[in-house]
């Protein structure tokens, strides 16, 4: 049996770039917000910071693809991103993430119509794409 895993999920963005955390305990996450991505680089200080309150032990990156599951154009950019976490030391694995930003405004509308207030930024759509990247993941091991 293996040990209890901790994963950062990464939704990037050429703005902001979602981040959740998910455990495989009970294969869920939760969206923990979004870190800034600006022309110079993603904001390493504040993902070295998540890296040291969380202690994963992997990194998901989704990958973006064409509905028909070619290569997009945002692939290079995620993958000159994977390439600056390897910093981190940490296994670092990709999911396909096609559909999950549309899958993370139709879970915010329906809670939101279910109650919840307020209006749906776009930070909080980045942070539950990579929550329903992390899910992902954690139900393909």
């Amino acid at each position: 049996m293996s040990s209890h895993r901790t994963i950062l999920a990464f939704d990037f963005g050429l703005r902001r770039i979602g981040v959740a955390v998910g455990q495989d305990v009970t294969g869920s996450a939760s969206p923990l917000g979004v870190v800034a991505n600006r022309p110079e680089g993603a904001d390493h200080a504040a993902i070295a910071a998540l890296i040291r309150e969380w202690q994963p032990t992997g990194i998901v990156v989704g990958m973006p693809a064409h509905t028909d599951g070619s290569r997009s154009d945002m692939q290079k950019p995620v993958e000159a991103f994977i390439q600056e976490l390897r910093r981190y030391q940490l296994a670092i694995d990709t999911v396909d993430e096609r559909y999950s930003s549309l899958e993370a405004t139709a879970a915010l509308k329906e809670s939101r119509a279910a109650g919840s207030r307020g209006r749906i930024s776009k930070e909080m759509i980045d942070a539950a794409a990579a929550v329903f990247i992390a899910e992902r993941y954690l139900s393909c091991e």
